[in-house]
């Protein structure tokens, strides 16, 4: 599992995005499956990459989430 680049998740559309944090979410629940039922995982670096794409892809998101309202004009200027 390799880190995902940020330029490569903005790139993605929405879909594709909820698509890859959904499977790395399922593959994480599984690591840490293997992990609590017999111990140390086979490759621990994979648990923090998954992790690490998650938490990419959702501030991805948000961002696209919170950019019309940021682009909007101030009332106050």
């Amino acid at each position: 599992m390799t880190l995902l680049r940020m330029k490569d998740l903005r790139a993605l559309t929405d879909d594709e995005l909820r698509r890859r944090i959904s499977e790395a979410e399922g593959d994480l629940l599984r690591e840490r499956g293997i992990a609590a039922m017999g111990g140390a995982p086979p490759s621990p670096g994979k648990m923090r990459a998954l992790r690490t794409n998650v938490a990419r892809a959702l501030t991805v998101l948000q961002e696209r989430h919170l950019a019309p309202t940021s682009a909007e004009p101030n009332a106050s200027a």
